[in-house]
């Protein structure tokens, strides 16, 4: 909103108050909408992962007394410095620390002057933070809206008849909008004591703080400040966090199970123990060293953040694996860190070399450098049961190929749109990274070359988003199947494939009735010389359910017009919101692919130009997935 311009002369200084209070309160209660892109979002989209410490008054031994639990934290040697040292060991770049947590007593520890749940005298958060901001890390703290667990292991955790003394009227605690407003007080509290904190990581929404249009006041009132919130993709906040995923194939594939497009920011969080409590329990179960670095490197693989649990105990030591693996972790993720951190996901609106399942059994994901796009890497987790790993070239033309831990020369092909690496052996345990430098995509007609239309479209996703080289826009066929999506090249061109990638809000299996994947399943296409005659497919299939770019191949021809009919897509009719739904963020033809010695590259696209998606852009309630 464009603010009222008003000359102090003409109007009284009380009027001019309430024309500022009228302003705030409009730009308070506008839609939820929230910047897609912002610069306080800048730390965490440079960021790879975070360490999430759930630790509080329950944390066992679990204590109900506050001041006990206190004293027993400090006489334990509790020290901020632990925590930022062990991020560290993860290559973290973050903490969220979760102790006003619905089940580990709703304590806070920061020396509150709210009553209505246990505070601690010593300030932890502040200590934290400060410790944290030495290293170069920030602290989000994480805020529940969930008053459910009061009583939780039979004692009543929160105190209704000492906030209610301290509001003037009665509020029940125990009930979601008493709830909401207690906590709601205690964010302005935080705001106003830790300008320094990196923001909220917040699990689900209260109707109260909705109703106080608190996410808003909270950007106003700290701007650098992030909102993230857990399972719930809301737009207003910057980041949305999928609590721990199970069941892909192979299970450290996290990504699968996400439903977010990007450049919509986005985090995984998960245990580092996959078993057990995400809290200290007194056990101490083992770490999976393959799960766990296989979690952290497809999420980088991916985009996603990778916010990793560990239980630290009353003193907030970790428990003797979780220390193990960090000082394992520590080692082993240093050589191959370029890899990881300062790259995006390859295969994805980055740009990049084709992720997921290869040949003979391999598995893994690419990424790209954030400055030199013709900078990658492979990310070998699964190896393949041969010598020879081969994967799509995307149209890059490598120029070279190296074992990013030794050195090594690795022996490569490129032919029909493939990379081959050849006499592989001594696979890593855990990944494998393969450095690959390259000249830049060649052999693609650029989209500025043919006009789109398609012969359904849902309103303000027309065919033109499907190849103006902006992953913000986007065709929607409008649950039209089938659908035709028509590329016309004003001139005969040779095309030899189509390349495409969808949008990534849909999951890639079928995790339930109700959470399956929107991808393309049945495909044809046609080619004609004038538009009119397209007479029978030139190629037809199936395309796997899986995320990242995905190409069709046909037989060379000179043409004038493509057209690919999508027959089918993967989710069911039980599956409303995703059955017949079709999203396309980009697709481009190929008229050659790249070889030794292949012609000049191709300029960069708009996205591996920038590497981020423009500045300013916005994500509403029409938007989110």
């Amino acid at each position: 909103m464009r603010a009222l311009s008003v000359k102090r002369g003409r109007l009284p200084t009380r009027l001019l108050l309430v024309v500022a209070l009228v302003l705030g309160a409009l730009s308070l209660q506008a839609p939820a909408r929230a910047d897609l892109q912002n610069p306080r979002q800048d730390f965490l989209r440079a960021s790879t992962s975070g360490l999430f410490l759930h630790w509080g008054e329950r944390t066992a031994p679990a204590h109900t007394n506050c001041a006990a639990w206190e004293s027993d934290v400090t006489a334990g040697g509790w020290s901020p410095d632990y925590w930022v040292n062990e991020a560290q060991k993860l290559h973290a770049q973050y903490l969220v620390l979760a102790t006003f947590h619905s089940r580990l007593g709703y304590a806070r520890p920061w020396p509150s002057k709210i009553p209505g749940s246990c505070s601690t005298k010593r300030d932890f958060l502040g200590e934290l933070i400060a410790a944290a901001k030495a290293k170069g890390l920030k602290t989000i703290l994480y805020m529940t809206d969930d008053p459910q667990w009061h009583a939780d292991g039979g004692h009543e955790w929160l105190d209704s008849a000492g906030y209610s003394a301290y509001k003037g009227s009665k509020v029940d605690l125990t009930a979601r909008d008493g709830f909401g407003q207690f906590s709601y007080d205690n964010f302005f509290e935080v705001m106003d004591r830790y300008p320094d904190l990196g923001g909220f990581w917040i699990d689900n929404d209260n109707d109260y703080w909705l109703s106080h249009n608190l996410y808003q006041q909270i950007y106003q009132k700290r701007p650098g400040y992030t909102i993230s919130n857990n399972n719930e993709d809301t737009p207003i906040m910057d980041m949305i966090s999928n609590e721990q995923k199970t069941g892909m194939t192979p299970s450290y594939d996290y990504p699968q199970a996400l439903y977010t497009a990007q450049p919509r920011l986005t985090e995984a969080d998960f245990k580092l123990p996959s078993t057990g409590a995400w809290w200290y329990d007194g056990s101490d179960p083992a770490v999976d060293k393959k799960l766990t670095l296989g979690r952290l490197i497809t999420n980088a693989g991916s985009s996603v953040k990778a916010l990793m649990a560990e239980t630290a105990q009353v003193n907030g030591k970790f428990p003797s694996n979780q220390s193990a693996f960090n000082d394992f972790a520590n080692g082993y993720l240093t050589p191959i860190w370029q890899s990881l951190h300062g790259v995006e996901g390859g295969g994805y609106l980055y740009g990049g070399l084709k992720p997921g399942f290869w040949n003979d059994g391999a598995q893994g994901v690419t990424t790209i450098s954030k400055t030199d796009p013709n900078l990658q890497y492979i990310h070998v987790i699964t190896p393949p049961s041969t010598s020879t790993l081969k994967l799509r070239d995307n149209g890059y033309q490598v120029t070279g190929v190296t074992n990013l831990r030794t050195g090594t020369a690795i022996s490569y092909s490129q032919s029909g749109g493939t990379l081959s690496l050849t006499g592989l052996s001594g696979w890593d345990p855990y990944d494998t990274v393969l450095k690959v430098t390259t000249k830049g995509r060649t052999g693609i007609i650029a989209p500025s070359g043919y006009t789109m239309s398609a012969s359904a479209s849902a309103s303000g996703h027309g065919a033109a988003a499907a190849a103006d080289g902006d992953y913000l826009t986007y065709w929607d066929s409008g649950k039209t199947l089938p659908v035709r999506l028509d590329f016309s090249l004003g001139a005969a061109k040779t095309v030899r494939y189509l390349g495409i990638n969808q949008r990534e809000d849909s999951v890639s299996y079928a995790r339930s009735d109700t959470e399956q994947s929107a991808r393309i399943k049945g495909y044809k296409v046609y080619v004609s010389a004038d538009g009119k005659d397209w007479g029978s497919p030139v190629k037809s299939g199936t395309l796997p359910s899986a995320r990242g770019v995905a190409f069709i191949d046909i037989p060379a021809v000179s043409t004038g017009h493509v057209r690919l009919e999508v027959t089918s897509t993967y989710a069911a009719s039980a599956d409303t919101a995703r059955y017949k739904r079709l999203r396309i963020d980009e697709t481009w033809l190929g008229s050659a692919y790249a070889t030794a010695g292949s012609a000049v590259p191709l300029a960069r696209t708009r996205a591996e130009s920038a590497l981020t998606p423009p500045s300013g852009s916005t994500i509403d309630d029409a938007e989110a997935p």
